[in-house]
């Protein structure tokens, strides 16, 4: 008998037809949509900061840009007696503390939880992983009693970056990454060369989790340098010591002040607002790599 190639090819699989451009329209419209919708209030800001206070909230309202900046920051000198300056270098002082403490104290804890095997390892996670369950109002109260009571603290920035240096949260996502991201052979390897325990941490470990250290330390500068509460609870209304959230909230004078000079405000909330758009800029691309990590099969 006889076998022919045609009885031994093996069946093909069904091919994926290709969506036709006009398929994806929708989903470009869409996307146009979200970005129209979310560059639009940036692109306003801006312009607003530009005019006059009068001239604001007119309508319809401004669309391009103006020759207020001067005035306007005049004004914001002013209302802040000459402080804008200050209230900004205090808020990038206690975001750039806070990010760069914390991304070095819980990539260390990560390393430590994800390579190294100790007693209570297992507990000591789970408590630590406990803690995030814990309401950030409960905890308040008791953090204000300390500063005052016990550091006397209050009215100094570091009470607002000291207590998340090593946060529940920047400690179980660098330990999630680290065990999925590095082969503990690579750690032995390092150690066989003879490389010391600190040295590998620096040389091997945190080059090769830079999008997390990324995503980390946009997470932690956004909420620090956003941080309202914390310097409110915390007392750092003194004219030396106020960040721009508190200072953005000084100047609105709440819904029943009619005398706001709203080119000082839109002045001020781009100054807040341009380091964060700066931030984002820069570490975009580890951010998108740092989130995206693992969701890929290989």
């Amino acid at each position: 008998m006889t076998v022919t190639p045609a009885q031994h090819a093996t069946p093909r699989a069904p091919t994926r037809r290709a969506r036709l451009p006009w398929q994806r329209v929708p989903i470009w419209a869409l996307m146009l949509l979200a970005c129209f919708l979310s560059v639009v209030p940036f692109y306003l800001m801006f312009v607003w900061a530009s005019h006059p206070s009068a001239e604001v909230f007119t309508f319809p309202p401004h669309l391009w840009f103006g020759d207020a900046f001067a005035r306007n920051w005049q004004g914001l000198m002013q209302v802040t007696d000459g402080q804008a300056p200050r209230q900004f270098w205090n808020s990038l002082y206690i975001a750039l503390i806070s990010t760069l403490t914390t991304l070095f104290f819980c990539s260390l804890a990560g390393y430590a939880f994800a390579m190294y095997d100790f007693r209570g390892k297992g507990a000591l996670f789970a408590f630590i992983l406990g803690t995030m369950l814990i309401p950030p109002l409960v905890m308040d109260i008791p953090s204000f009693l300390v500063m005052n009571n016990v550091l006397h603290w209050v009215g100094q920035p570091r009470a607002l970056w000291v207590p998340g240096m090593a946060n529940a949260f920047g400690i179980f996502l660098m330990r999630q990454y680290i065990s999925s991201a590095l082969p503990r052979e690579l750690i032995e390897a390092a150690r066989m060369d003879g490389a010391t325990e600190f040295g590998i941490y620096r040389q091997v470990v945190l080059p090769l989790i830079r999008p997390i250290l990324a995503t980390l330390g946009v997470v932690t500068f956004v909420g620090a340098w956003n941080n309202f509460k914390g310097a409110l609870i915390m007392k750092l209304s003194e004219p030396d010591t106020m960040t721009l959230p508190l200072s953005l909230r000084r100047l609105g004078g709440g819904a029943t002040n009619v005398n706001v000079d709203w080119g000082a405000i839109m002045m001020l909330v781009v100054i807040t607002v341009i380091p964060l758009l700066i931030v984002f800029l820069l570490a975009s691309r580890q951010v998108i790599s740092g989130l995206t990590s693992g969701a890929v099969k290989d």
